[in-house]
């Protein structure tokens, strides 16, 4: 065979190739806008079914990733939302979606510290595209409540382990109350002293509480992630 019908062959090849990942590429593309007329009409699993065959056709494409998390995220399936974003980051990591539903799968799945940095990475690339967009709104709001979130949890398991020194030192004193009784039986000065250190103890355990106590919380609107889906 000569050179030249070599390079034919091969230049025929190539283009075949191409031809058939465009036609792939187009297919998974039918597949996507089948999920998103799925997804309109709440037929969440249908739409699962579309997103994955297009990623199965084109892995590489972060938005069809991201659309099946969304899915995932009506069907409060965190696991399977939070293995989408991650797809979608590790192809995109400038997908302000990706960082949104990854904060809160996160949250949903109880890592407030790592959810509340997904969602301040989302809010800053949103600001940087659209800083009025109403997508910028509701990732603040998703934000704010994230970090209450966050806070909640910190102040429970604070508020746990004052309780658990309070009630160790209610104890010692209790303890030092008896040792320091003399055997004749309680008198006024020992029964005044241990009033006096129970008081101070109450005080210093509340003082230190009061960084925990909650406060007035705003409302939120409740988010109806339409922003979410590519078209």
């Amino acid at each position: 065979m000569t050179s030249s019908k070599v390079q034919v062959q091969t230049k025929a090849a190539e283009v075949e190739a191409v031809a058939d990942a465009e036609a792939v590429a187009k297919q998974a593309e039918l597949l996507r806008q089948q999920g998103n007329l799925c997804y309109q009409k709440q037929r969440f699993g249908a739409a699962i079914d579309a997103y994955t065959e297009a990623i199965t056709l084109c892995p590489n494409i972060p938005v069809y990733w991201t659309n099946r998390a969304l899915c995932y995220l009506k069907r409060n399936d965190w696991i399977n939302m939070e293995h989408d974003c991650s797809k979608a980051l590790q192809l995109d990591n400038n997908s302000v979606k990706a960082h949104y539903m990854m904060g809160l799968a996160l949250l949903n799945n109880h890592h407030y510290a790592q959810g509340v940095k997904e969602l301040d990475k989302a809010l800053d690339l949103g600001r940087g595209a659209n800083p009025k967009s109403y997508m910028v709104e509701e990732i603040w709001q998703e934000l704010a409540k994230a970090k209450y979130m966050e806070w909640e949890h910190a102040s429970s398991k604070r508020s746990w382990r004052l309780q658990c020194l309070k009630e160790a030192c209610e104890k010692a004193l209790e303890i030092q109350y008896v040792i320091d009784t003399p055997q004749s039986g309680i008198t006024e000065l020992t029964s005044d002293s241990y009033k006096e250190q129970l008081k101070t103890l109450q005080q210093v355990f509340s003082k230190a509480a009061e960084d925990d106590t909650p406060t007035e919380v705003s409302h939120f609107v409740v988010n109806s992630y339409s922003w979410l889906l590519w078209y």
